[in-house]
């Protein structure tokens, strides 16, 4: 069974990965009979990380593709995230089950990435994507705030506190992420991972998302994953940059940059050099 370079890595930090890794043959050919599926060959590209991903093609014919996510605080609510916006704009969830992290989803045709345009159309189309997503489940609902995360991401940090390069930024960006993460004006379900890797052309519609991470929170929140994403645009116009795409989206400005700030500076990262604060530096300039 191929398993891709970086989910392999992965799986490696923890021994609950390690045992879900050693477990996954017996889950695909116990998925494929149960759905009765022939699997593909998985995909192996660069966004290939933390699930295994192959198109399958089903009794009656149809393509469609199998997601098995690794044990993954961030995603580990991915499959409820697609139940709730059912396909809109979302690609859709066919099958699923939720103890195996398995998911059978809609396939999408042709499939190319939202990263092949340049990213001032990028720009246009995560706007209106995320502003579509962007629904408060009617309570009660299973989704975390995302202070979940952000606090999740602090301990992670915390751990790391003998390898800091710089404590006074740091200390500030951790407690950005509990303040902003805990003064939302308004609340929605958010994607937290939309990126233009994350978003593909479609026949059904123009374009689909995939992979969406939901916590319930700040909007603003939304606009980090992309404008990381734009790493060189971002360190040359930092100001302007920030203010198309939260002008895009109709959020705070400010927000926006003391989220910036705050990732940049505290999400935990497996290199803690003084390089890997350099954005955060940019931003609190």
């Amino acid at each position: 069974m191929r398993v891709p370079r970086k989910l392999r890595a992965n799986c490696r930090k923890t021994p609950e990965r390690t045992a879900w890794l050693d477990r996954l043959p017996n889950t695909l050919r116990d998925l494929e009979c149960r759905w009765s599926m022939t699997l593909g060959s998985p995909f192996v590209g660069q966004e290939v990380s933390c699930a295994w991903v192959a198109p399958v093609t089903l009794a009656n014919g149809m393509v469609a593709i199998l997601k098995l996510g690794m044990p993954h605080m961030e995603g580990e609510q991915e499959l409820l995230g697609l139940r709730f916006w059912n396909g809109d704009p979302t690609v859709h969830l066919l099958e699923a089950d939720h103890e195996l992290g398995a998911m059978l989803i809609e396939r999408c045709e042709p499939g190319t990435a939202l990263r092949a345009l340049p990213e001032s159309e990028q720009d246009l189309v995560i706007a209106s994507l995320l502003r579509r997503l962007w629904r408060l489940p009617s309570a009660p609902h299973p989704f975390r705030p995302l202070s979940a995360l952000t606090d999740y991401w602090s301990d992670e940090t915390l751990a790391a506190i003998g390898q800091w390069p710089d404590t006074g930024l740091i200390r500030e960006g951790l407690r950005l992420l509990a303040e902003l993460a805990r003064t939302a004006p308004g609340e929605v379900l958010l994607a937290t991972d939309l990126h233009a890797g994350n978003v593909l052309r479609s026949e059904r519609q123009p374009w689909l998302v995939i992979d969406p991470k939901p916590f319930v929170g700040d909007p603003a929140y939304d606009a980090t994953q992309h404008l990381f994403n734009c790493d060189a645009r971002l360190r040359r116009d930092p100001d302007g940059t920030i203010c198309r795409i939260a002008d895009l989206l109709e959020v705070d400005r400010e927000r926006v940059r003391l989220w910036m700030f705050a990732r940049a500076a505290a999400e935990p990262r497996a290199d803690w050099s003084s390089d890997s604060v350099a954005l955060a530096r940019v931003l609190d300039s």
